[in-house]
């Protein structure tokens, strides 16, 4: 079964936020985010997908996941050419 990890993005009242996460189905998961039914930190905010990437193995995402969520650089240019 194929993986995606993705990064959402926001625009907050003071500042834009992004989010890094993994899973099986992009569709549901952005659904289930946007209906305040995903991570804590993701609740009453209204995110778009701003980048997905596919991988063969639930390792190979979750691997890629912890290292997109330390990459603020790259995280912060999705935002930027996202506004």
């Amino acid at each position: 079964m194929a993986c995606y990890v993705y990064v959402l993005g926001t625009e907050g009242a003071r500042n834009p936020r992004t989010y890094v996460g993994w899973t099986t189905d992009l569709d549901d998961r952005l659904a289930r985010h946007n209906a305040g039914k995903g991570a804590k930190s993701t609740r009453g905010r209204a995110w778009i997908l701003l980048y997905a990437e596919r991988y063969q193995t639930r390792t190979d995402a979750m691997s890629r996941e912890w290292h997109l969520k330390r990459d603020r650089d790259f995280r912060k240019t999705l935002r930027l050419s996202g506004s």
